[in-house]
């Protein structure tokens, strides 16, 4: 009797055992198929309302509103300057015809056009107040005082050019002298500072002539904004640095905005930057939410893979492989954590520049944009629980590291061709002055664009030059059009006919999904009493390195 008592505790503590197995086995398998679920599906599998979805549709819409009114804001500001430009070029460069030259505005060639420019300058600026059109305005100081114009030549120190001689003696140290001027003395300049405008060009370097003025932008009105003030840095450059008998003229410009100090308007609304930094405070809020939400998704899957890894090493005693290991590692986590901190940057620095504290609109457009772009090509994540929208993810996916290595070895040929026609052709042809422009132009080239006018183009002084170049052109665009984009294009299409043959027969199936799709029965409480127990476990097969299957679901 003690005997039979010993063996049914042993019987039940067996079964005990077995069922406690189980049950942790069917545990791990049931939240592994909640974690690969769409939204959709987790909703009617437990009833969990898709909160993270919802903040990604709410900040979509957001973040795009939010671009658009930057967008157009910065509009107003870009015209703004670019007008204000192009004004103060024909104010006060003599001769502009309204088109830079080319990276210079005008170009003189007699010392007589030098001089005549120079007091054109000066003269249109004392002028300024009754020349301009537009409300720009003399900068003044914290005292009220106008600030002057400051004129500086840079030369070299000692020297003496002789041609017809071919002799030389230069002291190359460059010095600098400088005068300035009040607006109001401009009747004075030329008389009190005769001896400054007596200019040796074969030691003349450059001439400089800087000042500062004011403006309002008022065109903001329109938009129920109040008007900004502007502060312009202008430049005027003569630049003699070739001595080849060309001065070129440059007249930069660095706007600066701020807040105007005293400002009334009537029959407008009010401004709205209030609204628009509460809409940004939002913005921000909005995206931390979602940060926050696929942080915890992305610590929850690290979690789940541990267990797995722990259930996989203690019943088969080997690692999960590395393809099942990246089935956890969601990169549309990645994605969306990147562009949420960018839009939180991006909008930062809008709300400082609407606050006046800021005035480079250029940085916080790069992350604006960014983060906009990110945002809607994480949109495809939700698109690839459709099986049709999901070939061209599981396509770019498949052929990513083959075109990748293929641009790698395609890059190579590229970079010698861009050096190769940036030293030779480079003297003889606009387009490969640079190694920038060389690489623009054949990529324009790879696309079948503008072939026929960089053919013609070339400048033919030099035979050789010429006969190189048709080689140079002509063996580029073969080898590249014909061979490598074709190739490139192959790489793409093996990898989509590849998924449609597996969307068709069937993925290759990892360890994972043969967990995830494997049936487990409780045991009979009755087949437990046997002495001889075997424990069922899941027969699991090596890892293959091949796509996963039912990658519709596992995108997730």
């Amino acid at each position: 009797m003690e005997l039979f008592s010993r063996y049914l505790d042993r019987s039940n503590s067996v079964s005990s055992i077995i069922t406690q197995d189980i049950i942790k086995e069917e545990n791990l398998r049931d939240d592994l198929r909640y974690y690969f679920m769409s939204p959709c599906e987790k909703y009617r599998a437990r009833r969990h309302i898709p909160w993270k979805m919802g903040v990604q549709i709410l900040k979509i819409i957001m973040v795009t509103t939010q671009l658009v009114l930057f967008g157009l804001n910065n509009q107003l500001v870009v015209s703004y300057k670019e007008e204000n430009t192009m004004a103060l070029k024909n104010l006060f460069l003599k001769g502009y015809s309204g088109v830079d030259e080319d990276d210079y505005s005008v170009a003189v060639y007699t010392k007589h056009d030098v001089y005549e420019s120079l007091f054109y300058v000066m003269d249109q600026y004392s002028q300024l107040d009754q020349l301009s059109v537009g409300p720009i305005s003399y900068a003044e100081d914290e005292n009220g005082r106008l600030l002057p114009l400051t004129m500086c030549k840079e030369y070299y120190r000692r020297g003496s050019v002789e041609p017809s001689d071919e002799t030389y003696d230069i002291d190359a140290q460059l010095e600098t002298v400088c005068m300035s001027h009040d607006p109001k003395t401009a009747n004075l300049w030329r008389t009190e500072n005769s001896s400054f405008f007596d200019l040796d060009f074969y030691r003349l370097v450059d001439i400089k002539i800087t000042f500062q003025l004011k403006g309002i932008n008022l065109q903001t009105v329109r938009s129920r904004e109040l008007p900004d003030c502007y502060s312009f840095f202008v430049t005027i450059t003569f630049d003699n640095q070739c001595h080849s008998g060309k001065v070129k003229l440059f007249l930069d410009i660095d706007a600066e905005s701020s807040a105007c100090r005293a400002w009334k308007i009537s029959g407008t609304a009010q401004k709205n930057t209030h609204y628009l930094l509460v809409f940004d405070a939002f913005v921000i809020l909005m995206c931390l939410t979602s940060a926050v939400l696929c942080t915890r998704s992305i610590i929850l899957a690290v979690r789940l893979l541990q267990r797995f890894s722990r259930f996989f090493h203690e019943n088969f005693n080997r690692k999960v492989c590395e393809d099942d290991q990246r089935e956890f590692l969601n990169g549309w986590y990645l994605l969306v954590i990147v562009s949420d901190l960018l839009a939180i940057i991006g909008s930062i620095l809008k709300m400082e520049i609407q606050a006046k504290n800021l005035t480079n609109y250029d940085v916080c457009s790069i992350f604006l944009g960014t983060s906009t772009l990110l945002v809607w090509v994480g949109v495809i994540r939700y698109l690839g629980y459709f099986q049709k929208y999901n070939v061209l993810i599981l396509t770019m996916k498949a052929a990513f590291p083959k075109v990748l290595r293929f641009c790698c070895c395609a890059g190579m040929i590229y970079l010698g061709y861009t050096f190769c026609g940036w030293i030779v052709l480079g003297p003889y042809h606009e387009k490969f002055e640079g190694l920038s422009l060389v690489a623009e132009c054949l990529f324009s080239l790879l696309n079948g664009d503008d072939m026929f006018t960089t053919f013609a183009q070339l400048k033919d002084k030099n035979t050789l030059v010429w006969l190189f170049s048709r080689a140079y052109l002509y063996s580029f665009i073969s080898l590249f059009i014909y061979m490598v984009l074709s190739l490139f294009i192959a790489l793409i299409t093996d990898a989509y006919e590849t998924i449609k043959s597996y969307q068709k027969n069937g993925f290759p199936q990892t360890d994972l999904q043969k967990f995830l799709h494997e049936p487990t029965e409780l045991p009979n409480i009755e087949e437990s009493d046997q002495t001889d127990v075997s424990v069922r476990h899941s027969v699991l097969c090596y890892c293959q390195g091949v796509p996963a299957n039912d990658d519709v679901i596992l995108i997730s």
